[in-house]
């Protein structure tokens, strides 16, 4: 189905959400269409964030807001949807769209497996009636669900449209770039080569790949770090809980930006417990790129400033590798917590590959490690 006619079919003029790979021709086509007009399209933070900022619409304009996420997103939402949104409290309408990514009985990636056996009943289990999206499902299908949508958000109740892999197409394209230099891949590479040894916690996606595939290149076994391959946003608390328990080791974390957005709190309980044997490495792009590109507020913040606020002892932004050199061997020697944020390219290898170990051989191998 082209992704103009589901537009049409929602008959929305507000969008929030944050852009995933599955939902990648809604996404571009949101850009494309609105691009920075967030009178019409908010990329925000995390999936909570976007159902309280749609309900906010609702009550200024009594419009029924859309809110786009990737299944992993639904437990972000569940306490805005069962608290604030539900018919027993305030009674508002919402579409919800989903990438259904670990679709049952399609292959996926370990960490969408159970997401995707659950993604249905999750919904279901908050009152959300879901209509699921697929190739076959055509202008008149999608007409009839949506009739069915709006007797149920007229109620004050919440629908979703979950969309099956390759349900939505657009055939514009769209080339998301920014004017830095370092790609992500070479920055890691010159992480590991300062870290040594010390275990490494990396954030979800591409980071985490090109991290595994530089162990792969040096020869290196893969039990210097934690390759945290779901969870977005909560990596700089994993390596929070190990650099407590453990202070005789400098923990490194390599977080995105996209991901430090989705759960900001963190920082402020990083720099509160101010371990001294903890870096947190933020390689900024200011995009959500393993989705697909699409941009986040970081290039328009100051994640710097943000770290300097919530406490951390020292906090830098590097531009060149020569800046990151010599910050990464100050960070290593200093007992002190340090936040370094490194401007990066967008862009990766074509040929990036994924982790060949699963999940719990990785945990096994960092905690033998450790």
């Amino acid at each position: 189905m082209k992704i103009e006619s589901f537009i049409k079919a929602l008959n929305a003029d507000f969008f929030t959400g944050v852009p995933d790979s599955q939902l990648k021709s809604l996404c571009d086509y949101l850009v494309n269409t609105y691009g920075t007009d967030i009178k019409h399209h908010i990329i925000a933070a995390n999936e909570g964030n976007c159902a309280a900022i749609a309900a906010g619409y609702h009550l200024a304009t009594g419009k029924v807001p859309v809110v786009y996420m990737q299944n992993s997103g639904e437990g972000n939402i569940i306490n805005p949807v069962a608290s604030l949104m539900n018919d027993k409290v305030y009674a508002i309408p919402c579409i919800f769209v989903v990438g259904w990514r670990g679709e049952p009985g399609v292959h996926d990636e370990p960490q969408h497996v159970y997401q995707g056996e659950v993604t249905v009943k999750l919904l279901e289990d908050m009152d959300v009636k879901a209509f699921v999206v697929d190739k076959s499902t055509n202008d008149g299908d999608l007409g009839g669900m949506v009739k069915e949508a709006q007797a149920v958000l007229s109620n004050g109740k919440q629908v979703a449209f979950v969309i099956k892999k390759g349900a939505l197409e657009y055939a514009e394209k769209v080339k998301y770039s920014n004017a830095n230099a370092m790609s992500r891949e070479e920055i890691i590479r010159h992480i590991v080569a300062v870290s040594g040894e010390d275990p490494i916690v990396s954030t979800t996606g591409k980071a985490s790949r090109e991290l595994f595939e530089i162990r792969e290149a040096n020869g290196q076994g893969h039990g210097y770090d934690f390759l945290t391959v779901g969870s977005m946003g909560h990596s700089s608390s994993i390596a929070l809980g190990i650099a407590i328990q453990k202070p005789d080791k400098k923990v490194w974390c390599v977080d995105g930006d996209g991901a430090a957005l989705m759960h900001m709190g963190s920082m402020a309980v990083m720099g509160a417990a101010s371990p001294s044997n903890l870096v947190h490495i933020v390689i900024n792009n200011g995009a959500h790129e393993t989705v697909g590109g699409m941009p986040t507020v970081a290039g328009k913040i100051d994640l710097t400033g943000v770290a300097k606020a919530c406490g951390y002892k020292s906090a830098v932004r590097v531009e060149s590798f020569a800046e990151l050199d010599a910050e990464l061997n100050k960070a290593k020697a200093r007992k002190e917590l340090s936040f370094i944020e490194v401007l990066c390219a967008i862009g990766s290898r074509a040929d990036l590959g994924r982790p060949t170990t699963t999940p719990v051989q990785n945990k096994t191998d960092f905690m033998k490690n450790l």
